[in-house]
């Protein structure tokens, strides 16, 4: 094998690995048995996750049928990198380090990692074995064989696919990559630097207005941005201008609250609880809670 190939190979290797860290990690406190969310009552941004799974499991288990190993290599891979390090995780991180610890939002999330360790493991088992006996040690062993090469590949299951989920998040993560856009230009002009820095304004065209009506919260969250305000075509002077939605114009603005110590997000309750004047209403009212835990 050319140096080439090795280096790429490492480098996915690596990235395999992180990402199993990351994965057991924020699972330290979950029991399957006992804090498992069910589909139907998921988030939709987890429902879209457990989608992307079921359709990485499909496209590898085809591939491991015709012995097209290298098609497995590519698809863990983009599933490791785009699906979850470039969207996914850097989305729920949010959810995982400050949302109360059993909390439904935190729970939604790990029962999510929880089913892409499962898949994972196993999928990649014949591949790296050592790596993948070495996570399965570190799984919940009720009723688990004493290894992962001692179980078989978990079965695709066509409910956790949802197509007009998918299509609405289309949309959504093409509006996302627009955000970004603008926000990278907005960093380039020294106007913002990290994304949390940022309070968004979209001027939408209307078709567009009315798709996004009921992700408003959900939108500022994926964009991870600490403002969003919506507002007709036309209403906005000036901004990002996007090529793959007529009108749709994007301007981003230093938020002018201030900085919640605990998750980062520019609010304007920042201080209006004055046992945690460093926090936002959301972290407060979080940490008030464990302070009063047994």
């Amino acid at each position: 094998l050319s140096q080439e190939i090795l280096d790429r190979l490492t480098e996915a290797y690596r990235r395999l690995r992180n990402t199993f860290r990351y994965l057991l990690g924020n699972l330290y406190d979950f029991n399957p048995s006992e804090d498992r969310v069910s589909y139907d009552e998921l988030l939709e941004l987890d429902r879209w996750a457990v989608h992307k799974l079921q359709e990485l499991a499909e496209e590898v288990l085809q591939s491991y049928r015709r012995f097209e190993y290298h098609s497995i290599y590519q698809a863990v891979y983009n599933f490791c990198v785009l699906t979850l390090s470039s969207f996914y995780l850097d989305i729920v991180k949010d959810r995982l380090y400050v949302s109360a610890p059993k909390s439904k939002e935190r729970r939604s999330a790990q029962t999510v990692l929880s089913e892409i360790l499962e898949y994972l493991v196993r999928i990649v088992s014949p591949v790296i074995p050592f790596t993948a006996d070495e996570v399965w040690g570190y799984l919940p062993s009720d009723g688990r064989p004493p290894s992962v090469h001692a179980d078989a590949f978990l079965p695709v299951k066509e409910e956790w696919k949802d197509a007009a989920l998918m299509e609405r998040w289309e949309m959504l993560l093409n509006v996302r990559r627009e955000v970004t856009k603008a926000l990278e230009a907005a960093r380039k002009q020294k106007i913002v630097g990290h994304p949390l820095d940022a309070s968004v304004l979209l001027a939408l065209p209307l078709g567009l207005a009315r798709d996004l009506e009921d992700y408003r919260e959900e939108l500022r969250s994926i964009c991870i941005v600490s403002g969003m305000e919506f507002m007709d075509e036309g209403g906005l002077d000036g901004g990002y201008e996007s090529q793959d939605y007529p009108g749709l114009l994007i301007k981003v603005m230093a938020s002018p609250h201030p900085k919640c110590e605990r998750c980062w997000v520019h609010d304007p309750t920042v201080g209006q609880d004055k046992g945690h004047p460093a926090l936002c209403r959301r972290c407060a009212s979080i940490v008030q809670e464990l302070d009063l835990r047994p």
